[in-house]
């Protein structure tokens, strides 16, 4: 029961998130976020290029045995996941702008990890469909939905925008209280391997790189650091089979919000009046 409670938290979760996205903004204006060629490259080459390169070193740094580092490896290759959405509502920024990265991110995740994770992980073979299926349904569907609404339905748009957040919020305290009780054995077991410390160490440098190579550093810090959890598991149950691989990308889930939230309450505390001007604009539907 409370594990199929857990997987309607999840989707609750997911379409909320990404419904109010599409409620609360344009094509052009999602479009006219995307930026100049050079923010998209960086964006990409953060997510696709150095994130998995530092899960490779912090899983061999930390001698991780294969199943761990098979699934620190997992999260390092699969961008573009939800919770960034509700991050960027903690730290007050552009919640629009993450729902584009958002957008950029998804469709390169289900062509790149089918064709990198065999490469790079040994006897692993996943296929486009068993990624794309789920991640189209739960996130972009959600979106595009929320787009046409708000291009031909504007004034319920506008009431049903804000509704979304709430149940956000309530979706993801379920799901965050629930993925901690149904993997508590997971959670020990993991003490004492050095598993969740790399995980840790993961997270920060992930936020560290996006940080650093973002025009909207938060933004591009707290979508680089927050991982698709989703993809991950779905290659872990699907291809790898192996039950410590799968524990590897549920508790680091959890390590990563512990640590992302902390960080978004702390860009919170220091953005300026224009960011969270933009923020207030974007919440209430006049932006």
């Amino acid at each position: 029961m409370l594990s199929g409670l857990l997987d309607i938290s999840v989707l609750v979760f997911s379409v909320a998130s990404m419904l109010s996205v599409g409620l609360g903004s344009t094509v052009q204006e999602m479009l006219g976020r995307l930026g100049s060629a050079p923010r998209v490259a960086r964006a990409l080459i953060a997510n696709f290029v150095l994130v998995p390169i530092l899960a490779y070193v912090i899983a061999y740094l930390f001698a991780l045995d294969a199943p761990f580092r098979n699934g620190l490896m997992l999260l390092g290759m699969a961008a573009g996941a939800p919770f960034v959405i509700k991050l960027t509502e903690v730290a007050r920024h552009d919640v629009g702008t993450a729902g584009t990265l958002l957008v950029l991110l998804l469709p390169v995740t289900v062509i790149y990890l089918p064709i990198v994770a065999p490469l790079v992980l040994p006897k692993v073979t996943v296929t486009i469909s068993a990624i794309a299926v789920p991640l189209l349904l739960s996130m972009l569907l959600p979106l595009v939905v929320g787009l046409l609404t708000r291009a031909w339905l504007p004034r319920p748009a506008q009431y049903l925008q804000p509704v979304m957040g709430p149940i956000g919020t309530i979706a993801l305290v379920v799901l965050i209280v629930l993925t901690f009780i149904l993997n508590f054995q997971s959670i020990v077991g993991l003490l004492g391997t050095g598993a969740i410390l790399a995980a840790a160490a993961f997270f920060v440098g992930a936020f560290a790189i996006g940080f650093l190579l973002g025009e909207d550093r938060g933004v591009l810090g707290l979508g680089t650091a927050q991982r698709n959890v989703a993809a991950a598991t779905i290659v872990a149950t699907q291809s790898i089979g192996d039950p410590d691989t799968l524990a590897m990308v549920v508790v680091a889930s959890i390590v990563d919000l512990a640590i992302l939230f902390p960080i978004a309450w702390y860009l919170e505390t220091r953005a300026d009046a224009r960011v969270r001007d933009l923020y207030d604009s974007r919440l209430t539907g006049r932006g």
